[in-house]
Formats: structure tokens, sequence, C-alpha cells
């Protein structure tokens, strides 16, 4: 269950050289639309790319139920929740879809928050937890 009803939403362009030999999208490729939405919703926050002493946000866990293959098509929407914060933690679920009734994938990856300096765990900032118990919805198309 989410922790909020926001949604953001984006459109990734699917190109030809996402497809494999059996015509649609590889499954390796889309943990890379997975990154491509989380970096988008986290870049709307705050610099993808820490300063000095600032924490680090690394994948821990990712994973992914494929519903049905992705053809070649202009592009996939993806639907990325916040559905739980702990305390050094917190976990995204994606969905991805054709913008209207065909669901291709159900995706999570969970966030571990480390320190830059020592590469521990580090709990949640609070600045972040708020960002994320309070996600603005977003709507954003690749071009």
């Amino acid at each position: 269950m989410p922790i909020s009803d926001q949604v953001f939403r984006i459109a990734v362009e699917v190109r030809f050289r996402d497809l494999d030999a059996y015509g649609h999208v590889n499954n390796a490729v889309v943990f890379n639309y997975l990154e491509t939405a989380r970096i988008r919703f986290l870049g709307e926050h705050f610099s993808v790319m820490p300063g000095p002493g600032e924490p680090l946000f690394l994948v821990k866990r990712a994973e992914c139920d494929y519903q049905r293959p992705i053809p070649l098509v202009d592009r996939v929407y993806i639907d990325l929740s916040v559905e739980e914060i702990r305390s050094s933690s917190f976990r995204f679920g994606y969905t991805l879809h054709d913008g209207a009734e065909v669901r291709y994938a159900r995706a999570e990856t969970v966030m571990v928050t480390v320190s830059s300096e020592t590469g521990r765990p580090v709990r949640v900032p609070d600045w972040l937890r708020h960002i994320l118990e309070n996600p603005p919805a977003y709507e954003g198309r690749r071009g």
C-alpha cells in the first residue's frame, strides 16, 4: 500500500535497440526504465549527484514481475509510488503500462541511505522523509 495516493508518472521512449531477439523489450532493459523513473523522481527534488557529506541513496534490492512483453511501441508509462519508509531505507513501487489498460510489469526497488564518507547505512534525512511522505503528482514526457 503506497504511503500517498500521489503517483509520479513518466513516459519513456521505447527504442529499437531495447528489443531482444523475440521483438520485445529485453527484461534487463526494464531495470533501465525503472532507473530512469527513479532518477527523474529524485531529480525533481534535489541534485542527483550528492555534494560532500550528503548521503547516497543506493539500490539495495530490485525485483520485477513481468506480466506481458513490452512490444515496440512509442513509449511505455511508468507510475512510481513510495511504498514504505523505514529508518535507513525506503521502497519504491513501479507499474509499467501502456497509458491505458495494458499492464506490462510491476516492480519495486529498496533504496538504502548510506553515508558518502563511511559507506555505512544512515537514517533517512528528515527533508527526504518529508518528500517521500508528501510526493507531488507529476506527469512528464521524455521527448
